[in-house]
C-alpha cells in the first residue's frame, strides 16, 4: 500500500516522514525541492524522492500511474507570510493548483485516504480576549498565505461532497522544531544568537502565538488518521499561547545569551494578533494532548540547530 507524503523534505513533513517510518515502508516523497525542501531532512530514511511541481498535473500523473498510492498525506505548501506577501503567484501554484491536482487524481486513481494537513491561519485573526478557535470557527484569512490555504481546505472538502473522495483536514497551530527552515521566528532567532547577530522582532512582540513541537503535531496527524471519521476537521493545538517577545527571551534564556540582541523592526502588513486552538475535538477523538512543554521542546530544538549549524 503505497503512501504518498507531499512536501516530505520540507519541514513538517520530513518529521512526519521519520514519524511513520516503523509503521510503513512503501512511502514516497514527493517534492518541488524549492530552498525550504532539503534531502538532508530525509537522512537517513530510504524512502525514493520524487521531484515535482504539484502544479504540473501531467508529471504528477507519470507517478501515480506507477505508485498507486492509497493514501496521501498532503505537507506540500507555501508557507512563509512575508512571501506571499511580496509574491502571491507560488502560493496560488503550489497550495491551491497544486492541491486540485492531488485532489483530481485522488479520484481518478482511487486513493482511498487524503489527509490534508493545514493551518489555523485559516480562521484569521483574535483579539486579546477572544476564545480561541473550534473546528466551527468561520474562514476568515487575513493575507496571502492563509487565503490560499483556506481555498485549499474548501477544495479539499468540495472533492469529499461532490466525488466521495475519503479525506480529512488537520488545522495546526504554529510549528517549532528540527529541521525548519530559518527563515521562521523560532530558528531565526536560536541561529542569530549562534551567530552572534541582532534578533528582529516584528513591532513590538506582542502578537500571540500557539506554539506545539512538531512531534506532537505528528503524533496528531497519525491519530486521527487512524481513528478519526472520514470527511472531518480536527484542528492541532499546542496549548501553549506565547507573545512572541516572551519566546525569543525564553530562547535567549536557554542560551545563556543576552537580551540586547532584540531589535524591534516595523511591524509587516497584516499582522494577525493573537492564534489559539480549542483541542476539545481532538482530545474527545483520541484523547490527544501534547508531550512536550515549550520549554522541552525548545531545549531539543536548540540541541538539533546547534548539532547541524551546517
Amino acid at each position: 500500500m503505497t503512501i504518498f507524503v507531499t512536501g516530505g523534505a520540507g519541514f513538517i513533513g520530513s518529521n512526519f516522514a521519520h514519524y511513520i517510518s516503523d509503521i510503513w515502508n512503501d512511502v514516497v516523497i514527493l517534492d518541488k525541492l524549492t530552498y525550504a525542501g532539503d534531502m538532508n531532512n530525509l537522512s537517513p530514511l530510504n524512502y525514493p524522492v520524487k521531484g515535482v511541481d504539484l502544479a504540473y498535473e501531467s508529471r504528477l500523473e507519470e507517478l501515480f500511474k506507477q505508485y498507486k498510492p492509497k493514501k496521501i498525506f498532503n505537507f506540500a505548501a507555501e508557507t512563509h507570510v512575508d512571501n506571499s506577501i511580496n509574491d502571491v503567484a507560488p502560493f496560488v501554484d503550489t497550495n491551491i493548483i497544486g492541491t486540485i491536482n492531488l485532489l483530481q487524481l485522488s479520484v481518478k486513481y482511487n486513493v482511498e485516504m487524503f489527509h490534508h494537513i493545514s493551518t489555523d491561519e485559516v480562521y484569521g485573526a483574535l483579539s486579546f480576549n477572544d476564545s480561541p478557535f473550534t473546528e466551527k470557527s468561520p474562514y476568515d484569512p487575513q493575507n496571502p498565505y492563509s487565503a490560499s490555504k483556506a481555498a485549499s481546505d474548501h477544495f479539499v472538502m468540495s472533492y469529499h461532497n461532490t466525488y466521495g473522495l475519503p479525506v480529512m483536514i488537520t488545522n495546526c497551530s504554529n510549528n517549532y522544531g528540527p529541521r525548519q527552515h530559518q527563515e521562521k521566528l523560532i530558528p531565526k532567532t536560536i541561529n542569530n544568537i549562534l551567530d552572534g547577530k541582532k534578533i528582529p522582532i516584528y513591532g513590538k512582540g506582542e502578537n500571540i502565538r500557539d506554539w506545539i513541537y512538531v512531534e506532537d503535531h505528528c503524533a496528531g496527524i497519525l491519530g486521527v488518521h487512524f481513528a478519526g471519521e472520514v470527511g472531518e476537521k480536527y484542528n492541532i493545538g499546542g496549548e501553549c499561547e506565547i507573545k512572541n517577545l516572551d519566546i525569543v527571551k525564553l530562547i535567549i534564556k536557554l542560551m545563556n545569551a543576552s537580551e540586547d540582541l532584540i531589535e524591534f523592526v516595523d511591524d509587516r502588513p497584516g499582522h494577525d494578533l493573537r492564534y489559539a486552538i480549542d483541542n476539545a475535538k481532538i482530545y474527545e477523538t483520541i484523547s490527544f494532548q501534547p508531550e512536550f512543554s515549550i520549554e522541552d521542546g525548545l531545549k531539543k530544538t536548540i540541541a538539533w540547530y546547534e548539532k547541524n549549524r551546517d
